[in-house]
């Protein structure tokens, strides 16, 4: 528990760090620091962390795998088993992007209707600008989601390391994808009122 605790601090004064370099002009070309700074953000950051604590809570309250237990051990394999996944995502994504001129970051369409922002949620979570800016099809995010759930089953539990749950889990990433999304459109917003900036 110490080392985990120790990675958890480590993880949020690096995502500070990380947050206050992120100010760039929201259609500028990605570089290959913000490439850097985009992986390491979306893997040790605030919102994944929280989101692999609740993946983790979720798995050792049901005992899935039923290889990890109902413990603090089987909390922690858990929570790494889901880091190891999405880091090996991430840079997969951020890699290939560099590749194919995709843009991983998320832009938000800010003005507008609730049903017109959640639907550039919904088409970004498949989509992605390109080194032009042209909004074109994510296929190093395809890559990195699909090839590092088939790819984390030679590492993973022997009840859950087959195609079927690798499958499941694409889903699930494209999903999780989602909610980020949503989170980074909207937070902003509820953050302004909450706090009242601005005003």
């Amino acid at each position: 528990m110490r080392l985990g605790a120790g990675i958890f601090v480590f993880s949020l004064a690096a995502c500070g760090a990380l947050a206050q370099d992120a100010a760039t002009a929201p259609d500028a070309p990605i570089t290959g620091d913000e490439r850097v700074k985009w992986a390491l953000l979306n893997t040790i950051g605030p919102a994944s962390i929280a989101g692999g604590a609740i993946s983790a809570g979720w798995g050792t309250l049901f005992n899935h795998p039923h290889e990890y237990g109902t413990h603090w051990d089987g909390f922690g394999k858990r929570y790494g088993m889901r880091l190891s996944g999405i880091a090996t995502s991430n840079v997969m994504e951020a890699g290939l992007g560099a590749i194919w001129g995709e843009d991983p970051r998320y832009h938000r369409s800010e003005g507008g209707s609730f049903g017109g922002r959640m639907g550039h949620v919904v088409k970004m979570t498949f989509l992605a600008k390109n080194a032009a800016g042209e909004t074109v099809p994510a296929y190093a995010r395809y890559a990195g989601i699909a090839g590092s759930n088939f790819l984390s089953n030679s590492w993973r539990a022997d009840s859950e390391a087959n195609d079927g749950h690798a499958v499941t889990r694409i889903g699930l990433g494209f999903l999780g994808r989602m909610c980020a999304n949503a989170f980074e459109e909207f937070w902003p917003d509820v953050r302004d009122r909450l706090f009242h900036r601005g005003r």
